[in-house]
């Protein structure tokens, strides 16, 4: 008797910690993901970069950003998108999650589509970024993103695994 209620109280812990964590990242993808997209599709460089810590590591495979360059490279490259009437659509999904009260670490797969008058170029590529909780909001403290794993370019293949998240 005493395992069943061992057993029985074990997985009511894990249930309870599920529950709380799916709360938590229920919070990330409303406060912090649903508008990060928001603002790529929309072309907002200022919502975009709002999103982001005071200081962040940013890495690709051009370099470390630890001086935050890339924020102002963000407001020229979606200015340069307004001017030439690109419509912008971001689509993502998350591969793991590991979140607590104040962290997540996320890993995920992106497709951004760009259309204008020159015609459609889809970029695919992956992602690992670290949120932390700053004064009651999710904020993104690292971001590495990258078109490219062990020297293979990601495409369709890879992104089409599976379904992009959605938002209410």
């Amino acid at each position: 008797m005493k395992k069943y209620i061992l057993l029985i109280t074990m997985l009511s812990l894990v249930f309870v910690h599920s529950q709380h964590n799916e709360q938590i990242q229920g919070e990330i993808d409303q406060s912090l993901w649903k508008p990060f997209k928001q603002a790529f599709e929309d072309l907002d460089a200022e919502k975009l970069n709002s999103l982001y810590a005071e200081e962040v590591l940013r890495v690709t495979p051009k370099g470390i950003d630890t001086d935050n360059s890339f924020k102002d490279a963000n407001f020229e490259r979606l200015n340069d998108h307004k001017e030439n009437n690109t419509d912008l659509r971001l689509d993502f999904w998350f591969d793991s999650i590991n979140t607590n009260e104040s962290t997540s670490y996320e890993v995920g797969f992106y497709r951004m589509t760009l259309s204008n008058v020159d015609g459609v170029d889809t970029i695919y590529g992956q992602f690992h970024i670290v949120l932390k909780k700053i004064d009651g909001l999710w904020k993104i403290t690292q971001d590495w993103d990258t078109g490219s794993i062990n020297g293979r370019v990601l495409g369709k293949e890879d992104f089409d695994k599976h379904k992009p998240i959605q938002f209410d």
